[in-house]
């Protein structure tokens, strides 16, 4: 099924049972841009609507875990603020850390959304059940995904994803009257 166009619908099915959301963060939950000053400091932008996504899918009971190749600070201090708690850095061979998540959940692979964007994700995209890319992903990696989102990274794609997630699992209604509560 992967690399193929999926109806929304079988889509939906296959995300309904999602325990378990990892997300790649350059490119992803960031536009890809790195910004550095003379000091030695790193600068990255996160999208707040992600953040609220993420943290929604937290309390809905779904496990959301980061696994990035490179080591950041901001990372860490973003994912403490969204209440991740499954930080995996310098991930050079990404397969490590998700053979330990997908153990330490006790989860089958189907039961496993990913959202990547660079070719260092093809493995992941290629075992998740669920995969996912971003709209500016490179053309070979949008290959290997099941679906693609109509944002790009840094700008609104995961949420994009966490609320399909909670309307496949039959959970955006109570959100929404949450929400709507005066």
């Amino acid at each position: 099924m992967k690399g193929y166009e999926i109806k929304r619908k079988e889509l939906m099915k296959i995300a309904q049972d999602i325990k378990l959301l990892i997300l790649d963060v350059d490119g992803v939950l960031t536009d890809g841009s790195i910004i550095l000053d003379n000091e030695g400091n790193e600068f990255k932008a996160f999208h707040v609507r992600d953040g609220h996504g993420i943290k929604m899918l937290i309390k809905a009971g779904i496990h959301v875990a980061l696994i990035t190749g490179r080591y950041s600070k901001v990372v860490e201090r973003r994912a403490h603020e969204l209440g991740i708690t499954e930080i995996y850095q310098k991930s050079h061979d990404k397969r490590v850390a998700y053979r330990q998540l997908v153990k330490k959940y006790s989860v089958d692979e189907k039961d496993v959304a990913y959202i990547g964007d660079d070719i260092v994700d093809i493995p992941l995209l290629k075992r998740a059940g669920f995969s996912v890319v971003v709209a500016d992903a490179d053309d070979e990696v949008k290959a290997a995904a099941m679906l693609t989102t109509k944002k790009r990274g840094g700008k609104g794609a995961v949420r994009e994803i966490c609320d399909f997630l909670l309307k496949a699992k039959g959970l955006w209604k109570d959100i929404i009257d949450e929400y709507s509560k005066v």
